[in-house]
């Protein structure tokens, strides 16, 4: 199951966050300090929290909006309004329970109110678990016609209750539907599905790391009162994976086996954490049992005391863990924390990071990241809280959302960055500046293309312009290949907020036209600054590769996998109702397996490039297409002011 968007409601900053999605993978909340960005994941983790955590309307009720909670009084307020998706497996396992489409949408939306229970709004298709279940009654034609007819669930248990000699599967599923809470199908999808398959959340914060140093029986005490923080539960997370419990500490002739059982915990962790932490990798944890200091105050007063400490094998020296860098003592600690709530806890999770990059180095932040990509969101969703530019992934900016705090709304969350405003957008645009210095190169004027394929066709394609004397490229153009289509829209707001004039040219299919669409109406993209290839080749769809003459484009490939290929490709191999040649390529290399069944864009262009001496010149259609190409882009180069 999946968690696809959510809404927040009269919660602590946040009188309506507005709805947001959040991407089933990693999904990053970027927002200046004090925007709210804690209070999201907050209100998030009430939906199904790994640990209890109630709201409370007197403390969680935004402060400033007395009058509205007096307006509102009883009813019931919708602090979270969450949407779920089920998957494959799970759509199958209620239809083999109820019937093939049971379900009018794969979507339920769970609402999380201030008062009474949470509530959902699930839909289905009443008609077709009715016929479902009606296909097990074997009545005879004769005295089914009211079992027939009916439409509704009731109006099937009522048809059936009339019966006079009904069959063994009518009696069965009568009985069923009157067992289902209130006879209503939806709770029952509720019951037995929609709640116990949806995710738990788990929150963890920067404050949220293990003590170097405990009492034992204090931590007995206070985990029987359930008054423990949740950098403790990650200490006593770290002992159940040594199967260590707390009491055992107490058993004096224990000691040795103890020792043993820690030093297995810690090396086991230790491994994990430096998987992924490259800063220093001479570090170990070590678990230590110690007596009370004389004169210690209260709790540490009280033996056994468990201390942990970090050996750095370089310097031959160990530190209590409260004295290393934060940065290691959160990363430790929060994979002890997860390790245990994972191993314990049946199906998906939802990860609810604040601020997880706050206190470590650059170079830290993205071993964080490959963390999250490689070992969490593999597995599970990511939520997480930044204001650092290094914790924003440049190959991902469509996971990011921006968390700002209004004068006159509250917190509002929007996929919109160029709404942001300049302090909530300076991490994305230190991360797009650290992306460029490794990858682009801008200008005053600069042209957006998806990939370095389409920067070497431009460049022939201008070659060959020009030596048929014809329009070829304005020089001023710088042409920057950003690194795939999901970057459009965040590159071309981020250099038009920097008062460059740029203008995007992209494949007609591509995902994110909508998204660079809505820059024209905030002024961040000249009105004609989006430049679909279709408008050229007279086509509803189409890449940069379809300017080409077909022929001519099978030609390129042909030499590109000459290698490769058992024998070259014709026109007559394409699907030609396809209106995309590379389209048409793809299907035919993953129906040979050629290549491995992947058709790299960027082959042929390489190609050309290398080979154009003894290809034949561009015919004229294709020339033709060019230059409408290169007449449109040159028009749009901004025009110098006069002195």
């Amino acid at each position: 199951m999946k968690f696809i968007k959510a809404k927040v409601t009269y919660y602590r900053s946040i009188a309506d966050s507005e709805e947001f999605r959040v991407e089933e993978d990693v999904t990053c909340l970027v927002g200046k300090n004090e925007s709210g960005k804690t209070n999201i994941l907050q209100a998030l983790f009430r939906l199904k929290p790994i640990e209890k955590k109630p709201l409370d309307k007197v403390v969680d009720f935004p402060a400033n909006m007395g009058r509205k909670r007096r307006e509102l009084g009883d009813s019931r307020i919708p602090v979270v309004e969450a949407t779920f998706r089920y998957d494959d497996n799970e759509v199958k396992q209620i239809e083999d329970d109820l019937g093939r489409g049971a379900l009018a949408s794969r979507e339920f939306v769970l609402s999380i109110p201030y008062k009474g229970d949470r509530y959902y709004t699930h839909q289905v298709n009443e008609v077709a678990i009715a016929n479902h279940l009606r296909s097990g009654f074997d009545l005879p034609v004769s005295v089914g016609g009211g079992v027939a007819k009916a439409k509704t669930l009731a109006q099937l248990l009522t048809a059936v209750e009339e019966l006079e000699e009904p069959t063994s599967g009518a009696t069965a599923a009568a009985e069923r539907i009157r067992g289902w809470r209130d006879r209503n199908v939806r709770l029952y999808l509720i019951d037995e599905y929609a709640a116990p398959l949806m995710p738990h959340f788990v929150y963890f914060g920067d404050y949220d790391i293990m003590p170097g140093k405990v009492s034992i029986p204090d931590l007995i005490a206070r985990e029987k009162n359930d008054t423990l923080q949740r950098g403790e539960k990650a200490l006593i997370s770290l002992l159940d994976l040594a199967g260590v419990s707390l009491e055992e500490f107490n058993v004096a002739d224990n000691h040795e086996r103890l020792i043993r059982e820690l030093e297995n915990a810690s090396n086991a962790i230790t491994e994990e954490v430096f998987e992924y932490w490259s800063q220093n990798t001479d570090l170990e944890v070590d678990l230590k049992v110690l007596q009370p200091e004389v004169g210690a105050l209260a709790p540490l007063n009280v033996g056994p005391i468990l201390q942990v400490r970090v050996r750095n094998r370089r310097h031959g020296v160990t530190v209590p863990f409260d004295d290393r860098s934060r940065g290691f003592v959160w990363f430790f600690s929060f994979l002890a924390y997860f390790n245990k709530v994972e191993e314990n806890t049946d199906g998906d999770l939802i990860l609810l990071l604040d601020e997880p990059g706050l206190s470590l180095h650059g170079r830290a932040q993205e071993d964080l990241l490959t963390l999250i990509d490689e070992r969490l969101a593999t597995k599970h969703q990511v939520i997480y809280t930044t204001h650092s530019p290094f914790m924003v992934s440049p190959k991902h900016f469509e996971r990011v959302r921006t968390v700002i705090d209004h004068l006159d709304g509250g917190t509002k969350v929007s996929e919109e960055i160029f709404k942001a405003d300049t302090d909530t957008a300076f991490p994305l645009l230190a991360a797009m500046g650290i992306e460029m210095t490794q990858t682009l190169f801008v200008a005053d004027d600069t042209l957006l293309v998806e990939g370095p394929s389409d920067m070497i066709y431009l460049d022939i394609f201008n070659d060959a312009a020009e030596a048929a004397r014809r329009t070829g490229l304005d020089q001023r153009w710088v042409v920057t290949p950003i690194g795939g289509a999901g970057k459009l829209s965040t590159f071309a707001a981020l250099l038009g907020a920097n008062k460059i004039n740029v203008a995007v040219l992209v494949d007609s299919s591509t995902k994110d036209v909508q998204a660079v669409q809505q820059l024209r109406a905030n002024d961040q993209l000249a009105k004609n600054g989006l430049i679909e290839i279709k408008e050229f080749t007279g086509t509803a769809d189409a890449d940069i590769e379809d300017l080409f003459d077909r022929d001519f484009y099978i030609e390129l490939v042909n030499r590109a996998y000459a290698s490769e290929l058992p024998t070259p490709i014709t026109a007559a191999d394409l699907n030609a109702r396809d209106p995309r040649i590379v389209r048409q390529i793809e299907a035919y290399f993953q129906k040979k397996k050629i290549a491995g069944g992947k058709f790299n864009h960027y082959k042929p262009a390489r190609t050309y490039l290398r080979e154009q001496a003894s290809l034949p010149d561009l015919d004229a259609a294709t020339l033709d297409r060019i230059e409408k190409l290169f007449q449109r882009l040159n028009g749009l180069i901004r025009k110098t002011k006069k002195k």
